[in-house]
């Protein structure tokens, strides 16, 4: 399969690295990037061909991944349209609706809007993924194995579910990196080293993770069984409530969604 991807930026590499060799030869992957150091270090990593700009070349990709700048894909488009037939076109561009997109392709009906998250730079991302009506059930089934050489992948039947997935996994990591900033820091400010204290957070974040990951139980009576009344756990989760902590947790993911829409209205808008 022919795949050029417009765009060499670390997600476009991250989804090349689980590709090249795998799903399809590093020669027959093309990328597309104004950026010359960009080019050379994908072309020294895996071997892939190279252009830096939009050409006729682009035509012979079975499938287009645009990896753009959201402010830039109207003029990625623009470029792009003369060298459109029945192209598989997939977007990870955040906030562009696939129905602006098409619009902007002339129309195009194969596009599919895909979601990732940053772990995908070490294969263990999650995709929420859209298909507009004119893609095929082969397209479909591409578009999900070429997300799924960085991860997981989760298909949606209403594109406004997309802003929810950019909510929850797509911002979802910084999240998390805020609540480990903020344990990292605690455990200093009560006598731990930093290294101590980045040792023990990360590592009890893993494996949280992971025994919730393979757990039959909820993540609700896992963290019953780790809390005694009274104990040091009660403690600290009892001021977490008291704080409005799970609310504010809550509020921020949902106002992250909105943005997320208003972000689509904007772009969109003409």
């Amino acid at each position: 399969m022919k795949i050029s991807f417009i765009g060499g930026g670390n997600m476009a590499a991250a989804l090349i690295s689980g590709l090249a060799g795998k799903f399809t030869t590093a020669a027959d992957i093309q990328v597309i990037d104004p950026n010359p150091d960009a080019l050379e270090k994908l072309v020294q990593q895996f071997g892939v061909t190279t252009a830096d700009a939009i050409d006729a070349r682009v035509a012979q990709a079975e499938v287009i991944v645009l990896a753009v700048k959201p402010q830039h894909m109207r003029d990625v488009a623009v470029h792009l349209q003369p060298h459109l037939s029945a192209q598989l076109v997939l977007s990870i561009a955040a906030g562009i609706q696939a129905s602006d997109l098409s619009r902007w392709l002339g129309g195009h009906p194969a596009i599919v809007r895909c979601m990732p998250n940053t772990p995908a730079l070490i294969g263990q991302g999650i995709t929420g993924m859209y298909a507009l009506p004119g893609v095929s059930p082969e397209q479909r089934t591409a578009a999900n194995g070429i997300m799924q050489a960085v991860g997981s992948t989760v298909w949606l039947d209403d594109e406004a579910q997309i802003d929810a997935v950019t909510a929850v996994s797509g911002s979802g990591p910084a999240y998390v990196f805020y609540f480990i900033e903020a344990m990292q820091q605690a455990a200093q400010e009560l006598g731990l080293s930093a290294e101590q204290g980045q040792q023990l957070t990360l590592a009890t974040f893993a494996g949280a993770t992971q025994l919730a990951v393979q757990s039959v139980e909820p993540v609700a009576v896992l963290r019953e069984q780790v809390t005694s009344k009274g104990g040091t756990t009660y403690a600290a989760l009892s001021s977490m409530e008291a704080s409005g902590i799970k609310d504010s947790i809550i509020g921020a993911v949902k106002a992250a969604a909105d943005r997320g829409r208003e972000l689509g209205q904007e772009l969109g808008r003409d």
